[in-house]
């Protein structure tokens, strides 16, 4: 089954508070799981990644053998798509998380830049999930 995710991360400040948006869709465009939360203060960067390894790992609940990923941050899908080099140590250490769930997870990867029209409702979650904390 191809689960079709669209994730966020948004900072009100940067740094500032800051919330992640999933949501996994199937082929048809079911919603099959959304999560919003708040991830207390800290950078957009950060705060995408951190929407990125929920998104992980809530799949790995799916019998999911696909997941295409989509995202409006260039900086972590260029950097997963392995055409940006991780310079920043505190993106690193989630970029490594994220490395280490793909390399065991159960399903093919895929990651794609979208713009942030077509992943309104992921942004949506992810200021909600700021919202949770303010």
């Amino acid at each position: 089954m191809t689960v079709l995710a669209y994730t966020d991360g948004a900072s009100r400040g940067n740094p500032g508070k800051s919330g992640i948006g999933v949501i996994l869709k199937d082929e048809q465009g079911t919603v099959l799981a959304s999560h919003c939360d708040y991830i207390g203060t800290t950078t957009n960067n950060v705060a995408e990644y951190k929407a990125l390894l929920h998104c992980l790992k809530i799949t790995l609940e799916t019998k999911c053998t696909l997941l295409i990923v989509h995202s409006d941050s260039e900086l972590m899908v260029r950097q997963l798509q392995g055409r940006y080099k991780v310079k920043d140590k505190g993106l690193r250490v989630h970029f490594d998380n994220a490395q280490r769930m793909l390399a065991s997870a159960p399903f093919k990867f895929e990651i794609r830049h979208v713009a942030r029209e077509e992943n309104r409702q992921a942004d949506e979650l992810a200021n909600r999930g700021i919202d949770l904390g303010a």
